[in-house]
């Protein structure tokens, strides 16, 4: 990452926000964290509105963030530049299509539009602001001005998701040079599998308000670059859904970060009980059928303790301090994660809690084996929530390398043997709730946000306490306290 003054916005400013949830309060760092005593410049939002999600353009500095009911520009000292309203309106949320289409005779109240989504495009100059109104319509904003491009609404693929919640949609760019862009969309579908597929490739227009924006990559009376749910899941598992927690694009493919509830017997009975898995979910980016889609359980262990309930999770490289205790080269890409203790609870996690590094090249080579074993005719796609019953893997010979991209047998697949991470770091008291990562001076640091609200800084394997932040997670006060620990690796 380049050494540019604004990069503290973004790592503390960013975790910030995550970490306290819904919070009014965003907070940066302009002083250099060699001072014993550091300033914070803050910004709340207007009356009670939660934020959302937040973004930083990579050329400018400039911040953009995703809030109820608006959207904000700020600079990189956190003044408001520009403010977008996105809501609230009258809608309700069993109105499909939304009312701005056709009329809904469910009755009509004052709803907020909860930001779920926040993109910018870089290569037309555009923000993606998509929310909860109508189904999860989207706008598309001018960088500059937050001046509307475009808001289509009419077609059925412009409604992205209809579940109210912040964080309920993911979305990954894959930038072409000559073409136009694609849209990887991955979300919650709330019991309604019939609207909305749980993961889709769309096209992004270089026209803002292009019939086609949003329209499936591919799609003819077979095959569409989407997966559904099956109506059948729902009757083994009744609130069967896949939640989202992470996405990203590295190489050829692109991935998202899930939790999924599953059927499990524990052991020494015959009873069935639900439990989350967390599940890394890979596609390749010229995929249109969807052919390669495999999904693998992740994990960490760390003491005897299982963590298996995926929290957050940041993509960064492994530096060449970190590389080299990992034994890999300084530029492969890791993912950092937090994971909660065991897998029985999705909303009430555990405060126990682990700070785990993955490989990603180490999924990558357990992905090809499986793939390899299942094309010489070994055992099941092993994917119960889409093919419910077992299907045998079928025999053909053929190469199967780093890219190979499925074909029409054989998938979608899934990875029984859940990989494992690499503990660096675990909290039995305040839960780490979020963590984003970067390489500064060969050293790889991770900041990661608790539960209470407070920042902690780590280097290398195992915790730095160089500072630690206290924000008021319950209060959202406007003032923060700042207290400095120091420790061998306060100089990383």
């Amino acid at each position: 990452m380049r050494a540019m003054p604004w990069n503290w916005t973004c790592l503390l400013s960013h975790l910030l926000m995550v970490g306290m949830g819904s919070s009014t309060l965003l907070t940066r760092q302009p002083a250099p964290l060699s001072q014993k005593q550091r300033s914070f410049v803050t910004f709340r939002g207007e009356s009670a509105e939660g934020f959302n999600h937040l973004v930083v353009d990579e050329r400018t500095g400039h911040i953009y963030l995703g809030a109820v009911n608006r959207i904000y520009k700020l600079s990189s000292d956190l003044k408001v530049l520009v403010t977008h309203e996105t809501g609230p309106d009258e809608d309700n949320p069993k109105c499909y299509p939304p009312r701005i289409v056709q009329t809904c005779n469910e009755p009509l109240t004052t709803t907020n539009n909860v930001n779920k989504m926040l993109l910018i495009d870089y290569k037309e100059n555009r923000l993606i602001a998509c929310g909860s109104l109508y189904q999860g319509i989207c706008k598309l904003l001018r960088l500059e001005d937050l001046f509307k491009l475009g808001e289509p609404y009419h077609k059925k693929e412009h409604y992205l998701s209809g579940v109210n919640e912040s964080g309920s949609v993911f979305g990954v760019i894959v930038s072409y040079s000559n073409l136009d862009d694609k849209l990887f969309i991955a979300t919650a579908v709330d019991g309604k599998p019939e609207y909305f597929p749980t993961i889709s490739s769309r096209k992004l227009t270089k026209n803002s308000e292009a019939d086609g924006m949003f329209a499936y990559v591919f799609h003819d009376e077979f095959v569409a670059s989407m997966i559904k749910i099956p109506s059948d899941t729902f009757t083994i598992i009744p609130d069967f859904d896949i939640y989202y927690v992470y996405g990203f694009s590295s190489g050829n493919f692109v991935y998202f970060l899930t939790l999924q509830p599953e059927m499990v017997s524990p052991p020494g009975s015959t009873t069935k009980e639900q439990v989350y898995t967390s599940k890394l979910v890979r596609l390749c980016k010229e995929d249109t059928a969807f052919n390669s889609y495999v999904e693998v359980p992740i994990g960490c262990e760390r003491s005897g303790v299982e963590y298996r309930l995926l929290q957050a999770a940041y993509l960064s490289k492994a530096g060449a301090m970190l590389g080299r205790t990992l034994g890999v080269h300084p530029d492969d890409d890791l993912l950092f994660t937090v994971f909660s203790k065991g897998q029985k609870r999705k909303m009430k996690s555990l405060d126990e809690s682990a700070l785990c590094i993955f490989i990603l090249k180490q999924i990558n080579d357990r992905i090809k084996e499986r793939l390899q074993s299942c094309y010489r005719g070994e055992g099941t796609l092993d994917l119960a929530w889409l093919k419910v019953k077992d299907i045998p893997c079928s025999s053909a010979l053929l190469t199967i390398d780093d890219n190979f991209c499925g074909l029409d047998m054989n998938a979608p697949l899934g990875v029984s043997d859940m990989v494992r991470g690499v503990p660096v770091f675990t909290e039995d008291r305040d839960r780490m709730t979020s963590v984003i990562a970067y390489v500064y001076k060969n050293h790889s640091l991770a900041f990661v946000g608790t539960k209470s609200g407070k920042l902690k800084k780590m280097s290398g394997t195992s915790l730095c306490p160089t500072f630690e932040l206290q924000m008021g997670s319950q209060s959202h006060r406007a003032t923060v306290t700042l207290e400095v620990l120091f420790s061998n690796c306060s100089s990383h």
